[in-house]
């Protein structure tokens, strides 16, 4: 009978939606049905209620937990205070049964080779000019990855023109997002999220706040959204799906627009809605620029601090001989971007909308080629469109991509 105690509470930790009187993005422990009124005649027969009960409630079967200790983790994670506390805080937080919290947290693995990955050192830029953004922006501008961007714009071409319409952001933005994360969907990771966050929770300080929110944000999207948290698998971090949302991502940003009922990052519709979401909650202008080419005269402008965080008045960049090489759509400031390119140093005006992209990934180097593979994959995809929109941004566009 320990078997079928255990396997009721753990029936309440991820209902499927609909098991319950209650909506589950309550984040409430839903209500238990009333044990049916038949007799049951021997041990396995109860065991085999049990378990199926478990099954059609959470959609898989969960084993007996590695902990002995009623609500206290074991397995890897067992002795570690962090992961009782957890238990504790989604208890009183969000209503998870510790027990049902604390059998599914007993399986969690600690990744040893995730903790070396976060410590490795980051590399130091070089104090002169190395060609590092043409390095960087070969990994994904790429005559076979263009055609691979062009293919998924042409298959899904009427979901973006829908989340375009919605949210106001371009095709090639969003496209651009999902190329650079993941080549649309070919690499999304291989690392079981619970592993992932849980390793980065209880057994790596320095972040333990923030990925502790994580895993707290992505057990209560499996329990809303009625999967198995041992299913999904991701990047080293937690990233998911075809835009590498972390969950707490998912939680703010993530959108049905399939229309199934469900938030599937790893659907490449709902992939697309997201995203798109994503870039209108950050500030994005619709019908304004994102980025243009500068024209340098002048020692002056090697002298400015550079960056996708600065901000300059056109007439301050004009005294200092930079000047954009197209219309900049009624901005009156920009940032002044700064390019570590093959032969020399590219300067580059970035706007509202390029600054919107850098919230996806603080980087100038990752919102520059989002913003490049996007039009290179426009310009293959979209016909003349494309080609007229690079020509205006000063982005030269290989005719052979």
């Amino acid at each position: 009978m320990r078997f079928v105690a255990l396997v009721s509470i753990l029936v309440g930790l991820f209902p499927l939606i609909g098991c319950s009187s209650q909506s589950p993005k309550d984040g409430v422990a839903v209500a238990r049905p009333e044990k049916p009124m038949v007799a049951v005649r021997s041990r396995d027969d109860v065991a085999a209620s049990a378990r199926r009960m478990a099954i059609e409630s959470v959609g898989y079967e969960v084993p007996t937990p590695a902990s002995t200790v009623p609500g206290r983790v074991g397995g890897d994670f067992a002795g570690y205070p962090a992961a009782d506390a957890f238990v504790r805080r989604m208890e009183r937080e969000h209503g998870f049964d510790p027990v049902a919290l604390a059998a599914v947290l007993s399986r969690a693995q600690r990744e040893e080779w995730i903790i070396e990955q976060m410590d490795r050192p980051v590399r130091k830029s070089s104090s002169g000019p190395n060609g590092s953004w043409s390095r960087y922006r070969a990994k994904f501008i790429t005559a076979d990855n263009v055609a691979k961007g062009a293919s998924f714009w042409r298959r899904y071409e009427p979901v973006l023109q829908r989340a375009s319409s919605r949210y106001g952001v371009p095709p090639e933005y969003i496209v651009g997002i999902l190329g650079v994360e993941t080549r649309w969907g070919g690499y999304m990771g291989k690392t079981r999220i619970i592993d992932a966050l849980a390793t980065l929770a209880f057994a790596y300080p320095r972040r333990a706040d923030y990925f502790t929110g994580e895993l707290e944000n992505y057990l209560i999207m499996a329990r809303d959204e009625g999967f198995d948290p041992f299913r999904p698998v991701g990047s080293f971090a937690g990233a998911m799906g075809l835009g590498q949302f972390m969950p707490s991502s998912f939680h703010d940003y993530a959108v049905d627009f399939s229309g199934d009922g469900h938030r599937d990052l790893w659907n490449p519709v709902d992939a697309i809605g997201s995203v798109a979401n994503y870039f209108k909650a950050h500030g994005w202008r619709p019908g304004e620029p994102v980025a243009v080419k500068a024209l340098v005269t002048g020692p002056s402008a090697g002298l400015m601090k550079t960056g996708f965080d600065t901000s300059y008045s056109l007439g301050s960049l004009s005294e200092r001989g930079v000047t954009p090489a197209a219309p900049l759509g009624g901005a009156g400031k920009a940032s002044l971007l700064k390019l570590d390119a093959k032969g020399g140093y590219e300067y580059w005006l970035g706007l509202n909308n390029f600054y919107v992209i850098t919230r996806y990934n603080h980087s100038t180097y990752y919102a520059m080629a989002v913003y490049q593979l996007g039009q290179a994959v426009r310009a293959q995809a979209g016909g003349p469109s494309g080609t007229r929109i690079s020509q205006e941004s000063g982005i030269e566009v290989d005719s052979t991509l």
